[in-house]
């Protein structure tokens, strides 16, 4: 786990920061492996040099967070259960703990694929 997330994460307000929080958990639980780091201001996960903010991103935004998703190699039909008009990234948006569905966000972040 990367420092500057954790201070990226503590300064976010509330439910921004439980928010932010529960994604990040989500996604270290589901690739124990992953790269963790702060790039373009924002939490990014699994970044390589082609992608630079790897395959998702958290960005805690004023009302809301936005857990981002790298879309390369995706079908539109995929593309079509993110949210945004972004060609290499889309979102969705999470505005309360309560409605994060863990499994619905595992799925997504597996539909993504990791690099071996």
């Amino acid at each position: 786990m990367d420092t500057k997330v954790d201070e990226y994460i503590k300064k976010q307000k509330s439910p921004q920061k439980e928010i932010c929080q529960e994604l990040r958990s989500i996604i270290l639980r589901t690739f124990p492996d992953i790269r963790e780091e702060m790039k373009v201001g924002v939490p990014c996960y699994g970044s390589t040099s082609e992608d630079p903010c790897g395959k998702y991103y958290i960005a805690a935004l004023k009302d809301h967070v936005n857990l981002g998703f790298l879309l390369k190699g995706l079908t539109k039909q995929q593309q079509g259960l993110f949210e945004g008009s972004g060609k290499t990234m889309k979102h969705i948006k999470v505005y309360k703990v309560e409605e994060i569905d863990d499994e619905r966000i595992i799925s997504l972040l597996k539909l993504i694929k990791q690099p071996e």
